[in-house]
């Protein structure tokens, strides 16, 4: 497994250098000008320093190299020294900058990740840990009317988008029973009892919205699975040798089916710190999603190369935690 996992690792290297050059090719390409936006009467000569002053005077390789080395060495280094404070060389170091704030991008990402990690991460634990118990008992009990009911909920979950959900929730529990806050306050600071409630309130309603629609994608699959698994023979034989029907049920089905929903859970933590754009936006939750939507609106090309190659970054390495996680679960996988 050791082997496997570093020959992984080592083979991840060219592929995100590939995607890295594929992401910075095609943002390049774009029909964005970062000085579309400043005032006509602003002289072109002054237009092409500013152009100058962001680097796009330069080829396109060169650029390209530049922002490697930036996000490769110089913002690891930098992260290195402010978690230790030991200072590695002069500290002067080209950082991946803003074109619209001039501040460093993985500074902005620091700044909205929590708020990401709380709404869209806490919806997404709620989400599995409602969907594996739904889902398991949905397939023990096929075709009852529990079966009926959860199926149906999932289906219409899954179905229904996430702005509708939002939009609804809000109109019922902030218009009229006035039970949540429709906005999310980014700077509430959790100090007492008092503001933690204000805090819970806040988040209830978008982490819903994600909860229930990450269940009822899983639920879906872990249903399927595990009547895949249950009318198979090993199923039969545990039950003809007298072992426990809940021992049949949690410890040989629950782990063989939980193989394929591993795929669908490991892909879907990137999302996490993606953010959710749609929900964050009807909530205006001030996370990594809505940092997406501001940047692609105002053509800032660095701060949305640097999130769209960080997604890609997350998806290559929950692929290979998948992988791991089969030998884990299913014995008979072996890649060594």
């Amino acid at each position: 497994m050791f082997t496997y996992t570093l020959r992984r690792l080592l083979f991840a290297i060219p592929t995100l250098l590939v995607i890295s050059f594929v992401i910075f090719a095609l943002l390049d390409l774009a029909p964005s000008d970062p000085t579309g936006d400043l005032p006509l009467t602003i002289p072109p000569e002054v237009r092409e320093q500013i152009r100058a002053s962001l680097g796009l005077d330069q080829p396109f390789l060169i650029r390209y190299l530049k922002w490697l080395q930036q996000f490769f060495i110089n913002e690891p280094l930098n992260i290195f020294e402010s978690l230790t404070g030991w200072q590695i060389g002069d500290g002067d170091r080209m950082r991946v900058l803003s074109w619209a704030t001039r501040s460093p991008v993985v500074d902005l990402i620091v700044q909205r990740l929590p708020q990401t990690l709380w709404v869209v991460g806490l919806a997404y634990l709620f989400g599995v840990m409602i969907a594996i118990p739904i889902g398991v008992i949905s397939a023990y009990k096929q075709y009852s009317i529990f079966d009926q009911i959860g199926t149906f909920l999932a289906m219409v979950g899954y179905s229904v988008p996430t702005f509708f959900t939002g939009v609804l929730l809000i109109v019922i529990f902030s218009s009229y029973l006035q039970w949540f806050p429709s906005v999310y306050d980014t700077n509430l600071r959790v100090t007492d009892f008092q503001s933690f409630v204000l805090q819970v309130k806040q988040m209830a309603l978008p982490v819903t919205v994600l909860a229930l629609f990450n269940a009822s994608q899983i639920t879906r699959f872990v249903r399927a699975s595990m009547l895949d698994n249950l009318h198979q023979d090993y199923v039969r034989t545990a039950r003809a040798k007298g072992v426990k029907e809940k021992s049949v049920l949690l410890i040989h089905v629950l782990r063989n089916s939980l193989i394929p929903v591993v795929t669908v859970i490991a892909l879907g933590v990137p999302t996490i710190f993606s953010g959710a754009i749609i929900t964050e936006q009807i909530f205006r939750v001030n996370g990594l999603g809505q940092l997406l939507i501001t940047a692609v609106q105002g053509a800032d090309i660095p701060l949305v190369q640097t999130l769209t190659f960080i997604f890609a970054v997350l998806i290559v390495l929950f692929n290979l935690i998948a992988d791991v996680l089969y030998g884990i679960l299913d014995p008979r996988i072996r890649y060594d």
